[in-house]
């Protein structure tokens, strides 16, 4: 596996603990989304569960730790992350406390190869609030040779006591012509690769993962705000639009990426209107609703009301802004 570039140096980190034997029992890799963290901690497993001895970084895919590794089949291995529901077909919201009681139980028991035993918690802020307790249990009490990776991009949601007894890896976004130069080697170059990037906020894992039908989604957001400002479009329409595409979230997103930029216009506007401050604050709490709304989509509340609620409001506040 090649690490992307800003991953490197997290992982030369955690490796030169591990090999100087100062690499604590729980790490915590957080950052934003689509940026490689999983990657990173399927990389980190793979060399704590390598068993070549000398100390060049990357695990060496030739011992018979590495090559279970790859083949799914290491004993002293576990990833752990949201289910599927039999009954239902689709995946479960959250990690349960089965999923961690088993975990532990699991790491008291002897390596099959023995050296360590990894878990890796994969959206470690999914955890259900048992098994967010059952796992803080097992941190309380580290174990001579287990590890766990957790891995996530909403570090607030998880407990402060779990956090705490973590050593974080933070994984920030890449400077910008590094970005540019990644996507270049994943085929997006040019003027399109600038456009995605500032769509995904300097993130180039999402602007890969968006790719051309990303910006084609995103005129189709501003394109749906614009016609329900002039009253072109109905709410109710919108709204049924918008939830029933497997692209939910994303148009979240987009539209609010689509208020951030509004906003920045009406910052720096030459002549700035005296209803701009009191537009600005009701506008960030627009932006506000609406994440906390693209946040809540995997429980089963009523996001069609609340949608449509703010789809009002954003008409009213670009009436009122005039």
């Amino acid at each position: 596996m090649t690490l992307a570039p800003w991953l490197q140096p997290a992982y030369g980190q955690a490796v030169n603990a591990f090999l100087a034997g100062r690499l604590g029992h729980a790490q915590l890799l957080q950052g934003p989304e689509r940026l490689g963290k999983l990657d990173l901690a399927q990389a980190l497993a793979a060399r704590l569960l390598c068993q070549r001895g000398d100390a060049a970084l990357p695990a060496c895919g030739a011992c018979t730790g590495c090559r279970r590794l790859a083949q799914g089949s290491h004993g002293d291995f576990r990833q752990i992350g949201i289910e599927l529901n039999e009954k239902t077909g689709k995946l479960k919201t959250a990690i349960g406390v089965d999923q961690i009681r088993d975990m532990s139980e699991w790491l008291t028991l002897t390596a099959q190869l023995g050296g360590p035993r990894v878990v890796l918690i994969e959206t470690a802020h999914r955890l259900n609030p048992q098994a967010a307790n059952a796992l803080l249990k097992t941190l309380e009490e580290p174990m001579p040779g287990r590890y766990l990776i957790l891995v996530t991009d909403q570090p607030k949601a998880l407990p402060a006591t779990i956090r705490s007894r973590c050593q974080r890896l933070e994984i920030g976004l890449p400077a910008r012509n590094e970005a540019l130069a990644w996507l270049a080697t994943q085929g997006i170059r040019g003027e399109h690769a600038a456009q995605l990037l500032a769509l995904a906020g300097g993130n180039p894992g999402l602007a890969a993962d968006w790719g051309e039908a990303g910006l084609a989604l995103y005129q189709s957001v501003r394109d749906d705000l614009a016609a329900c400002v002039k009253n072109q479009a109905g709410v109710s329409e919108t709204v049924r639009r918008w939830l029933d595409d497997a692209d939910a979230e994303r148009r979240l997103l987009f539209a609010a990426q689509v208020a951030y930029g509004l906003g920045r216009t009406w910052a720096l506007a030459a002549a700035p209107s005296p209803k701009t401050p009191l537009a600005m604050g009701r506008l960030q709490e627009w932006i506000d609703g609406l994440n906390r709304l693209r946040l809540s989509l995997s429980q089963p509340l009523r996001h069609d009301l609340s949608l449509a609620g703010l789809l009002v409001e954003w008409r009213q506040l670009l009436q009122d802004s005039r």
